[in-house]
């Protein structure tokens, strides 16, 4: 049984060469080479990592086992069509395609070959959000704001693809419950598409998410806050911190972190503690990279398979078009 698996990035802009980097430090990788269509880019990148520079996918293909896949999202789907039907094992970078159809392909072909997909949805690795996994995590409010400075790389589909991707990803996997409904709404200010998002999920358990993405703050923002019987959760995705005020019965035992005094009185009184859960020193790009490779050698399901990706897909379509549909309303 091979004991490293061989792999190559089609992609190496800001966050390709980052991928390319990572993976050659990687015991469980041996990394290849690299491809971009502009050659000179990917001859320098090879040239810093000591690796191969692949004139064409197709070239690439015959040499390796998998590919990371950092193109922009508008021909992730062709690139996952030609590597799955080569049977290369595919990383690919967070959204899995431009469209709900494209990414249903995507699903449909990997089950049909027996290739595995992982889509970067690296928000899951956290250090922030890894400190929490002691906890049990049942939410019935969230709100998370994600705003960026504006920067032309990503431009190519809306802020919703491109940021608020990663939130919905996580809100889904916090809340295990079919989704009921989504209202949204959202502008273009500098881009052709949108670039600054609202939207309200409402799901069958009675829980509700509000997600605010921008790409046009003048100040960067990464933050959620997870409100649940008990407890009030806040997620810094920037700083890597996680905290976690409770409110518990005077006479539980066990609990964990500072004690804040007492709120209420007699019987509906409770303790409130803080805690903030010790942080995991990760880099989360290279964990969620390396769980890739490990899932290809002990042939078990990447973390976040084509599938899941695809429910992200599901209701960030929806929130685009309802985000499409108010726009002709106000003939905007």
């Amino acid at each position: 049984m091979k004991d490293k698996v061989d792999i190559g990035v089609i992609g190496v802009g800001h966050l390709g060469r980052i991928h390319a980097t990572l993976l050659r430090e990687i015991d469980a990788v041996r990394l290849v080479g690299v491809y971009d269509i502009d050659k000179n880019k990917a001859d320098r990148i090879a040239g810093e990592l000591g690796v191969r520079s692949f004139s064409s996918v197709d070239e690439m293909v015959e040499k390796v086992d998998a590919v990371s896949v950092v193109a922009p999202t508008s021909i992730h789907h062709d690139l996952a069509v030609r590597l799955i039907g080569a049977g290369k094992q595919c990383f690919i970078e967070k959204p899995i395609a431009s469209t709900v159809a494209e990414a249903e392909d995507i699903c449909r072909l990997s089950d049909e070959k027996k290739v595995k997909v992982q889509v970067g949805h690296v928000e899951r690795y956290n250090p922030a959000v890894l400190a929490l996994s002691h906890l049990k995590l049942e939410p019935m409010f969230i709100e998370s704001h994600r705003l960026a400075q504006f920067k032309p790389r990503g431009i190519d589909v809306a802020v919703v693809l491109d940021l608020m991707v990663h939130d919905i990803d996580l809100i889904l996997s916090f809340i295990k419950s079919p989704v009921a409904g989504i209202d949204a709404s959202g502008v273009g200010v500098i881009s052709d598409t949108v670039d600054i998002a609202n939207a309200r999920i409402k799901f069958e358990n009675g829980a509700v998410a509000n997600l605010t993405s921008s790409r046009i703050s003048q100040h960067q923002m990464r933050k959620m806050r997870l409100f649940q019987r008990d407890a009030y959760i806040t997620i810094d995705f920037a700083e890597g911190v996680a905290e976690v005020y409770r409110a518990a019965m005077p006479d539980s035992t066990g609990l964990a972190g500072i004690n804040l005094g007492v709120i209420g009185v007699g019987e509906s009184s409770r303790i409130v503690t803080y805690e903030q859960p010790e942080v995991p020193q990760v880099n989360s790009l290279k964990m969620e990279l390396e769980l890739f490779a490990r899932s290809l050698l002990d042939d078990c399901e990447p973390p976040v398979p084509a599938r899941e990706a695809l429910k992200v897909m599901v209701v960030a379509d929806s929130i685009v078009n309802q985000i499409e549909k108010s726009k002709e309303l106000l003939n905007f």
